[in-house]
């Protein structure tokens, strides 16, 4: 499974991690993922996603229907 959110597209980060020495090594910053099960009314089944926690938020703002609206419109098979 790739790390990355289906509604904002966030992907993990990449940079070094810098010791008290100041040795540098890489290291990534992943996305706080979640998997989130929603019933889809207009459609009558249940959609799982994988959001971040601010899409999370997103979903409770706008709505599902909306953003699921979002997500075709860009092309998403969902």
């Amino acid at each position: 499974m790739s790390r990355h959110c289906d509604v904002t597209g966030a992907k993990p980060s990449f940079g070094n991690a810098v010791s008290h020495s100041h040795r540098r090594t890489r290291r990534r910053w992943n996305p706080n993922l979640q998997n989130h099960r929603s019933w889809l009314p207009s459609e009558q089944r249940w959609l799982s996603l994988t959001l971040t926690a601010r899409a999370l938020r997103t979903v409770d703002r706008k709505g599902i229907e909306k953003v699921v609206a979002e997500l075709r419109n860009r092309g998403v098979k969902v």
